[in-house]
This record gives C-alpha cells, sequence and structure tokens, in this order.
C-alpha cells in the first residue's frame, strides 16, 4: 500500500482471499469497470467504490427488475459485491481532496471515465504518479488511451458491432446479431483484472506502479479467436454459420423429436463412433464424410443428412445414448433449466448473501476455484453510500461532525 494507516480491512475479519491486504480505489461504473473490481473482491481485496451523491453507480437505476423486496436493481447487484460504497462528490474541490487522501491508503485504483475526464478534477495518471509511485492505476475505456477513436464513448452492442463479432453472429442469411449478453464488456472488465494482477506482481519485485490502458475494441479484438485467426490465414471474411462451427463439422444444434440438442464430434474417430452406433455407417466410406476438413467443405450435406437421423430421438434420448460413447452433447437450456441444472447446483453457482435492505439476495457466484484461498462472500452489494461513515472515520480517523459536515454540504 501507498500507506498503512489504520486498521487493515477494517469492518471485516480474519484473511479472506490471495488478496488479503490489497485495497481498490474503485471509480467505476455500469458493467465493464465494476465486473474487474468485483473479481478483485472476490478474491480478498478491499473495494471501496466511491458512488456519486444520491445518484449513485448508473446501473441502480437500470431496472426493472429489481431484487424481491429492495430497491436495488438486479444489474447492480449482479457486479458490486464485496465492495464499500462512499458517496463522494469528485466534482468539487472538497470531494477531490477526499479522494487524494483515501489514495494514500490504497494500491489500485480503477476507473472507467472517458479518456481524460478524471485529468479534470486533478486525478489523472500522470497529476498522481509522482505523489503515488506505487499505485496501481486501472482505465478502462471504449478505445482506449490512444489512437484516433480514444474520446469516443464505449458501449457494449457498439464494440460488438465494431470489433466484429456481430459479423460473425446469426443465420446465413439473416442480419447480424450481438451476443445475448454484453460480452464486450464483461472481457474488458477481466482483462483489467488480469493487467491489476500482473501489475501488482511487478511492484512486488520493483516497487513500481504504473498506468493499465483497457480498450473495450482492443479486448473484443483479442478475443476473435479463431475466427480472427481464419481470417488472417486466409484474407476472406468468415461467413455468419447460425449455430455451426467454422472449423469441426458436425458442431452445431439439430433439432431432435421433441426440440432441439447440441451435437460435437471433435474428431475423426469420434465421428466413426458416431456413425457404426446409430446405422451410419456407410457415410464412413463417403468421400465428402471421410475426415473433418472434408466435412467442413461439405458442411450443408453434413447438416441434411444428419438432420432426420437427430429428429429420430428425443433430445433425452440422445444424450443419453451419446453420453454413453463419450460424444459431445447437451440440450439448449433456458435459464431457469441452468440454474436447476444438477451440476450448476454442485458447483455452487449460486450464492445467498445478506442485504443492507435485511434481505437475503441470490447472485451468480465466481467461477474460479482455488484450493487454498478460494473467492470469499463477505459482504452484499451495498446499499448507496452504505460505508461511507465508516470509511471515512475509519480509514481517514475523521470525526462525526466533520462526516456529517461534508454530508450536509451534499460533498458525500
Amino acid at each position: 500500500m501507498q500507506e498503512q494507516s489504520g486498521p487493515q480491512g477494517f469492518g471485516e475479519t480474519g484473511p479472506s482471499g490471495p488478496l488479503t491486504g490489497i485495497r481498490v480505489l474503485d471509480l467505476t461504473r455500469v458493467l465493464a469497470g465494476p465486473t474487474c473490481t468485483q473479481m478483485l473482491g472476490d478474491l480478498g481485496a478491499e473495494v471501496i467504490k466511491i458512488e456519486r451523491p444520491e445518484a449513485g453507480d448508473d446501473t441502480r437505476g437500470f431496472a426493472p427488475p429489481f431484487i424481491p423486496n429492495t430497491r436495488e436493481s438486479a444489474y447492480f447487484v449482479g457486479v458490486n459485491r464485496n465492495k464499500k460504497s462512499v458517496t463522494v462528490d469528485i466534482a468539487r474541490p472538497e470531494g477531490q481532496a477526499l479522494i487524494l487522501k483515501l489514495l494514500e491508503h490504497c494500491d489500485i485504483l480503477a476507473e472507467n471515465f472517458k479518456v481524460g475526464a478524471l485529468a479534470k478534477y486533478g486525478l489523472g495518471y500522470e497529476q498522481l504518479k509522482e505523489k503515488f509511485p506505487r499505485l496501481i492505476y486501472c482505465s478502462i475505456t471504449g478505445f482506449g488511451q490512444t489512437g484516433p477513436y480514444a474520446p469516443r464513448p464505449g458501449y457494449d452492442a457498439l464494440i460488438q458491432a465494431m470489433g466484429g463479432v456481430m459479423s460473425l453472429t446469426g443465420e446465413p442469411n439473416g442480419s447480424p446479431q450481438k451476443v445475448g449478453v454484453p460480452v464486450a464488456d464483461l472481457f474488458a472488465g477481466l482483462y483489467g483484472c488480469i493487467g491489476i494482477l500482473a501489475a501488482l506482481n511487478h511492484r512486488n519485485a520493483t516497487g513500481q506502479g504504473q498506468q493499465i490502458d483497457i480498450g473495450m475494441l482492443d479486448t473484443h479484438v483479442a478475443w476473435l479467436a479463431n475466427q480472427g485467426m481464419n481470417y488472417l490465414a486466409t484474407g476472406e471474411n468468415p461467413p455468419r454459420l447460425g449455430n455451426q462451427h467454422p472449423n469441426i463439422a458436425p458442431y452445431q444444434e439439430f433439432p431432435t423429436k421433441d426440440g432441439y440438442i447440441i451435437l460435437a464430434v471433435g474428431n475423426d474417430p469420434t465421428f466413426e463412433r458416431f456413425c457404426k452406433a446409430f446405422g451410419q455407417e456407410h457415410l464412413l466410406a463417403d468421400e465428402r464424410f471421410a475426415t473433418n476438413p472434408k466435412r467442413v467443405a461439405n458442411r450443408q450435406l453434413v447438416t441434411d443428412t444428419l438432420t432426420p437421423v437427430m429428429q429420430s430421438r428425443t433430445t433425452a434420448e440422445w444424450i443419453e445414448a451419446l453420453e454413453a460413447l463419450k460424444i459431445g452433447c447437451g440440450p439448449i437450456n433456458t435459464l431457469e433449466q441452468v440454474f436447476a441444472d444438477p451440476h450448476v447446483r454442485a458447483r455452487n453457482m449460486v450464492v445467498e448473501m445478506q442485504h443492507g435492505s435485511g434481505e437475503a439476495v441470490k447472485v451468480i457466484a465466481n467461477p474460479v476455484k482455488l484450493s487454498a484461498t478460494p473467492p470469499s462472500y463477505r459482504s452484499a452489494p451495498p446499499i448507496l453510500g452504505e460505508h461511507t461513515a465508516e470509511v471515512l472515520g475509519g480509514l481517514l480517523g475523521m470525526a462525526a461532525a466533520e462526516v456529517a459536515a461534508l454530508k450536509e454540504k451534499g460533498i458525500t
């Protein structure tokens, strides 16, 4: 930390993860930034979330739906556990002074303001790095800190469009489609967390902090993965293939007698097992089906040939038969089915936390399973300003009257 002062992890008891002892000043809002800081919080970091007085994080208003019997939006609750909410008006000099005092006790500052916005308040990286040389400063923006698009705002759908994934998603003759969850935001947040962890290791070795520049468009291009590489290898734009795989066949959804199933035949021996088990041995003698490259080249023939075969059984019958042969398959679940799935339940992917309203709230669990220092669920997503007095009094040592005066002035 910049300077140890006040009780470490005040309000919390005992070690709580691999990042115990790390404190984060969280100036993020909406989704990309809060995804990053929630991951840090789950891993044990103490996260102080700075919010605008009265208004708070924009996502507090992204509703309905609300969490039952509370005034909290489901959107906000999804990415803000393990954080302390402190209201500060950073547009006012007194608010800026509070941020600087808090930074004296923090290891990391995470923000997702537009490029240059925090510099107006004296809180840009270049303004802080000399005073706080150990500070790790993570900036998450739509287009990064440099380049011709840097001043532009970034939105998930916009990034999905500009980053190419919409051109790859949807039916071949349909319109481009975005992914049904905000993947551009989520990946930017996770890449930001990765950058922070790398910078922490560097600081442990050298004592030096640094800025992490995360652009949503950059991260989106990075996870184009095999499709991006297909383009770089050929110079040809990959077509939309619906639910089919660009490099493997058959690897797609098929209609069954009572619904749909995903069939994932990952290699030639698996295709041979499938054909022999389900009366399709004759396909093995057909050169068009003989190897995966041949099947990919003849993907429509593969689809047309296997569709009536797959329609001969129910989804449950297919899953039982295919799993017995160790052939990849699975149902296309609704979210109700996902959260009722016995494997999802066995993996404890839903956690119930006691909210400040007095209600219990359900949240989606952290998927990182660490054997020695697992993620922890110490505090539910906070009510706006829930921890202002605790943090200003406990960490900065401010008297109750001073904290009350700041609130009266609208600073907090």
